[in-house]
């Protein structure tokens, strides 16, 4: 049960890192079968529809997320969206690995704010000092998401 606990955090840390990858990769866990969430209030999840919405959305938020505009993530706005989708995501995980939805929820939200907080300070101590240039970084972040989120749901 604690290898649960640490993956609610894990996908949590993936949500304050890019908000909507979260939702997407726990979307393709329960469409591949990863994650056991048939039958439960989110099988909603592996629908085809929900995989290609929330898919698109994590795709233009990647996007996004290079933009100079683009507000940061430690801000109120994003850092809500980053908590939600935390919990919401360690929600599904908790529930899959027949947890507490209410400890998934909170730990999901703990490891949000611990990957938007984290986050950042890497991303500014990598590409702010001058050393690196940013567009290198932020790959390299999205790739961290990506791929920890989708090995994150695929151990269920």
């Amino acid at each position: 049960m604690v290898a649960v606990w640490v993956f609610v955090v894990l996908i949590g840390v993936v949500c304050g890192l890019r908000s909507l990858t979260g939702p997407a990769v726990v979307s393709w866990g329960a469409h591949l079968g990863w994650l056991p969430l048939a039958g439960s209030p989110l099988a909603f999840l592996g629908h085809p529809v929900a995989v290609a919405l929330f898919t698109i959305f994590a795709l233009c938020e990647l996007v996004a997320d290079k933009l100079p505009k683009t507000p940061a993530r430690t801000s109120v706005g994003p850092l809500i969206v980053r908590i939600i989708c935390g919990s919401f995501c360690g929600t599904a995980l908790a529930l899959a690995g027949h947890g507490l939805i209410g400890v998934g929820a909170v730990l999901g939200a703990i490891g949000a704010v611990i990957g938007a907080f984290g986050g950042y300070a890497c991303r500014h101590a990598a590409s702010g000092s001058g050393k690196l240039p940013d567009l290198p970084v932020a790959l390299l972040e999205d790739l961290v998401a990506v791929g920890g989120g989708l090995f994150l749901v695929s151990r269920f």
